[in-house]
């Protein structure tokens, strides 16, 4: 007889799908950075008595993020770490809601950005992977997590990805809500003809 698995404790909201009446419903997108867009490692050095930080960014995340943009999402940036390297990606990637705050209070940052764009929680998506997630994961209406995210992370989270944070994590959150939205396939398309006809990403 084969053993059974001990139950896990607790809500166990996390899926692999997503309703296609939420997706639809997101306008708005949030990613944290140190273990979601990158794998959560920092390279500090000095250079002439300046202090460097440097950062590994997944290609294929940003253009998950691209994608997003295409696909008329807004796409935000809220780190509990300043580093002008996030400044760097963020431009890249033409993402202008961008807050860097050291002391990680992500919620007031992210509510100030709503207020903005005329957008409520209930329009919002948020991928983390760690404690200074939670108060955002808990309050918007997809909570996203990274595959090697925290316990209290993964307990606020309604999605777990497969992939680990730094490692395509982004870009497979990016397509799970695009084809739930049913808009996969058109933006795919649209960004091929482009690459044919030489345009900018």
């Amino acid at each position: 007889m084969t053993p059974s698995r001990p139950r896990r404790r607790g809500k166990q909201p996390l899926r692999q799908s997503l309703s296609p009446a939420l997706a639809k419903r997101i306008r708005l997108v949030g990613f944290d950075v140190d273990g979601v867009l990158t794998e959560g490692g920092i390279f500090l050095g000095d250079v002439n008595g300046q202090a460097l930080e440097f950062k590994r960014y997944d290609i294929q995340d940003g253009i998950g993020i691209k994608l997003l943009q295409r696909a008329g999402l807004i796409t935000a940036i809220i780190t509990g770490r300043v580093s002008e390297s996030v400044t760097v990606r963020a431009r890249e990637l033409g993402v202008t809601d961008l807050v860097q705050d050291p002391h990680a209070r992500k919620l007031p940052a992210l509510q100030k950005m709503l207020n903005e764009h005329g957008i409520e929680l209930h329009q919002v998506a948020f991928v983390g992977d760690d404690l200074p997630d939670v108060p955002v994961l808990r309050a918007v209406a997809l909570p996203v997590v990274v595959a090697n995210s925290s316990q209290a992370a993964i307990s606020a989270a309604k999605l777990r990805l497969e992939r680990q944070g730094g490692h395509g994590a982004v870009r497979e959150f990016a397509e799970l809500l695009l084809r739930a939205r049913g808009q996969w396939n058109d933006v795919v398309d649209n960004y091929l003809r482009d690459r044919v006809a030489g345009s900018e990403l």
